[in-house]
Parts: structure tokens; sequence; C-alpha cells
């Protein structure tokens, strides 16, 4: 995966991902009681699952956003949909993301939620400092594979390998 600058995969497995969004949450339960958490969408939803349960939080929200030129400091952040926590400000409300990479999406969702405390599963350099917490940093330059794009990834070299597009 050497394209958009990454020169390092790191897979991350249904189990690890489990593990670390648990380590995540216990991280956090000592931060609430939080009035709930917002997921980002769509990579944030399975770590959100499992850190609201955790931390036994019931109200879930979510933000959608989608990237143009993620790769970009400057690109562009489209918010699909807001929230309700965005009344407030995100007082009080707990924001979590599976990931920070160049921290493009996280500026944005903190544009909407500035009081709120984000959180995330795995960080990048570049993202780090948009978010109040995180689990495990990785270099810039490393591709993280969650385990839902895992299939498709594979799919996809099978099919390079085999001389096809």
């Amino acid at each position: 995966m050497a394209s958009g600058g990454y020169t390092r995969m790191f897979p991350v497995s249904w189990s690890e991902l489990h593990r670390d969004a648990r380590a995540l949450a216990w991280r956090l339960a000592d931060l609430g009681p939080f009035k709930g958490l917002v997921a980002v969408t769509r990579g944030g939803l399975v770590p959100a699952a499992i850190v609201a349960r955790e931390l036994n939080l019931r109200l879930i929200d979510t933000v959608c956003c989608s990237t143009y030129d993620r790769l970009e400091r400057a690109a562009k952040v489209e918010t699909l949909k807001g929230t309700m926590a965005a009344d407030e400000a995100g007082a009080g409300w707990l924001i979590v993301d599976d990931l920070v990479d160049t921290g493009v999406t996280a500026r944005a969702v903190r544009a909407l939620l500035p009081k709120a405390h984000f959180a995330t599963v795995y960080a990048k350099p570049a993202g780090r400092p948009t978010v109040d917490s995180y689990i495990t940093e990785v270099s810039q330059d490393t591709w993280i594979l969650f385990p839902w794009d895992q299939e498709a990834v594979m799919a996809k070299t099978i099919v390079e390998l085999k001389g096809g597009k």
C-alpha cells in the first residue's frame, strides 16, 4: 500500500479492536459521567458501540461526515448529518472515532462540538493534537487496516496478483 504516502500496513483483527476499544473505555471511565456518546461515522460506529457498552451509555448519536482529498490538510469535510449534542456545543458529551489520521475530520467535528471530550482508538502524529484521548499511536506512514476493510483489500490484492485490475 505504497500509494498515499503509506509504507507500512497495520492490520487490526476484530479481537484486537475489541480489546483496544475496551481499553479506551477504561481510560475514559474516570472522566465521566458523560451525557451521551457521539459516534463519528462510519469508522467510529464499532468502537463507539463497545465504549458505550463499557461505560453504560444509552444515549448515542452520530455525526456523519464525508471527507474529500482526505490525505490533504486542506481537505473538504462535508457534514451529512449533525448531532443533538451540538445544541450544547458538546458539553458533557463523548465523541468516539476509530482513528485520527491527519486531523481533517476531527477538526470539523471539533468545530461542531468544541466542549465535548474527543477520543479515538488509534492516533497518528498529525492528528493527535485534535483529540483528547487515544489508546495506540501509529506512525503517519502507516495504513491501519480495520477488520471491516480486510476482506475487500484481500479480494483486490488477489485480483491484482492474478493480473486483473
